[in-house]
């Protein structure tokens, strides 16, 4: 919504900044649309040696890429394709963004100590 705002205030001809900013806030509202209807996906992540799930499905080479408070979960599913799903601080919270390290954490192999003094 901040784009129709930015085009108002912007040095565009206000005949193009007004249907510009109209249709900034239509797309805006249909994105919120088909956003709000996705449905909540559920993710589990056992501590054995299990194959991780999304929402019943195993997800086959599950690798979790951390970037500060983001986390993206690439995976292969059973037909093969590459997925993705992105947590950010607003749909991952705090404490579940803990467990899914922690629950990582228990599943990767040992650290193996190094050689050579650092």
């Amino acid at each position: 919504m901040l784009a129709a705002v930015c085009v108002l205030m912007s040095e565009m001809p206000t005949y193009l900044a007004v249907p510009l900013a109209a249709l900034a806030l239509i797309h805006a509202a249909h994105l919120s649309a088909t956003q709000w209807k996705r449905p909540l996906r559920r993710l589990v992540v056992p501590h054995s040696a299990a194959p991780a799930t999304i929402d019943g499905v195993d997800m086959d080479g599950l690798q979790v890429y951390w970037r500060g408070p983001l986390a993206v979960l690439v995976w292969r599913g059973p037909d093969g394709r590459r997925h993705r799903l992105h947590g950010w601080p607003d749909t991952l919270r705090r404490p579940v963004r803990r467990e899914l390290r922690l629950a990582l954490a228990a599943r990767g192999p040992a650290r193996v100590p190094r050689s050579v003094a650092p």
